[in-house]
């Protein structure tokens, strides 16, 4: 039997709420009452709705997903709150959640059939029930509204966000073509064929870290029956090393083709380079000349990486040095001045530190001693194989991993 209490809880649902309390009290009193169990479901998400439910008593969930592992929890209802009014309303509507009880529970339930009798006995819940769909309507207006101005701030962000990133491509794309420009005036500097008489035969190879680098080398005729042998680091990568190489070698090839000694060229190249130089910049050099007719190539190195001689028993030698340092430091530069004699045979290797430096994926530097090992096994190669073998040895040791330094070699075999 219905009570007061039961009367005031129904005067919260706006449908019902300009009805009297006796015709309130009747209307209860002809509705059933469903008793669930905890975590039963009174409908799910997405059925076809027909009917209000009012909890009596205990505790209901109304949830988006129920029982997936998406479940989103909405909200709870205790005494006296409602669900499901609008399928009261509307014919065909769907659920657009699903309810379930967290406890033992009562609800009150009213079909689509019951309202609209209700509507024939009391004509004026036709007037709530537009009120509430104004009401409704009015929400979703506003809700749509809002969610447009949203999506339209989030559009007019993507857009800008994209405007960014293509201005970023456009900008990517033209320091690639310029990059491409420079490495390509980069390799127009290096010489395109090395020289090879009866006596002698060259080699070379280069391999910057990134698309434009720091060393640089040098193969070319000088008068006499002589012929320059030119190889640098420039301290540092990229493109402000690539540069100061270009600057370093023009230097060198036009002091060179003067007819100096090698320390000579090395002395005037400083001069002009501490007097124009405004950067930390420098470069180590090894510039020597080998003489055709005596054989003996007379070198000065500038804190370079002393030459390797392999001989026609495969015998590996570091030639003997004295301290010496780098070109652009400082007035005057201290030079370590060379010579030696190539013999039928023998094969004169310069490089760079980026092939000691060079590491595997472990981290492990390849080292000079590997250098010297791999260099032993090749004395019947000549000049231009022995640094293709030995660039091949380096890779294979690589594995992949990130290149830290630009790696030349430079090779000079007696035939």
């Amino acid at each position: 039997m219905t009570n007061t209490s039961d009367t005031s809880l129904f005067l919260k649902i706006p449908l019902f709420k300009d009805l009297s309390r006796e015709d309130l009290f009747g209307l209860v009193n002809e509705l059933p009452v469903e008793s669930y169990n905890a975590g039963d479901y009174l409908f799910y998400e997405g059925e076809l709705g027909n009917s209000l439910y009012v909890v009596k008593s205990g505790k209901i969930e109304v949830v988006l997903a129920g029982g997936t592992n998406d479940e989103m929890h909405l909200r709870f209802c205790g005494p006296g709150e409602y669900v499901g009014e609008m399928s009261l309303i509307l014919k065909q509507g769907k659920r657009t959640a699903s309810v379930r009880t967290t406890e033992s529970s009562q609800l009150w339930m009213m079909t689509r059939d019951k309202f609209n009798e209700c509507i024939q006995r009391w004509p004026h819940l036709a007037y709530s029930m537009v009120e509430i769909m104004s009401e409704r309507l009015e929400s979703s207006n506003e809700a749509a509204f809002h969610d447009l101005v949203t999506k339209n701030q989030m559009l007019q962000k993507a857009y800008d966000e994209l405007k960014a990133a293509q201005a970023q491509i456009i900008e990517k794309e033209r320091l690639e073509r310029e990059l491409q420009v420079a490495a390509d005036i980069q390799l127009s500097i290096l010489p395109d064929v090395l020289p090879d008489t009866e006596e002698y035969g060259f080699g070379a190879r280069i391999l910057p870290a990134r698309q434009v680098g720091g060393d640089f080398y040098d193969v070319f005729d000088l008068k006499d029956h002589r012929i320059g042998v030119l190889i640098g680091d420039v301290a540092d990568k990229g493109v402000p090393s690539a540069l100061f190489m270009a600057r370093a070698h023009a230097l060198i090839m036009a002091e060179a083709d003067i007819g100096a000694t090698p320390a000579e060229v090395m002395n005037l190249v400083n001069t002009h380079i501490t007097r124009l130089q405004k950067s930390t910049q420098f470069v180590t050099v090894l510039y020597g000349i080998l003489d055709l007719k005596t054989r003996v190539f007379s070198y000065a190195r500038a804190g370079h990486e002393p030459p390797l001689i392999l001989h026609s028993d495969g015998s590996v030698e570091r030639m003997p040095h004295s301290p010496g340092m780098a070109i652009g430091l400082w007035e005057p530069v201290t030079l370590d001045e060379k010579t030696v004699k190539l013999t039928s045979g023998d094969t004169l290797l310069l490089y760079t530190d980026g092939m000691t430096d060079c590491r595997n994926p472990n981290g492990e530097a390849f080292g000079l001693e590997r250098i010297k090992a791999t260099l032993g096994e090749l004395p019947k190669q000549n000049a231009q194989q022995v640094c293709n073998t030995l660039f091949e040895t380096l890779q294979n040791y690589q594995s992949g991993a990130k290149q830290d330094d630009d790696v030349t070699l430079v090779a000079v075999k007696a035939k």
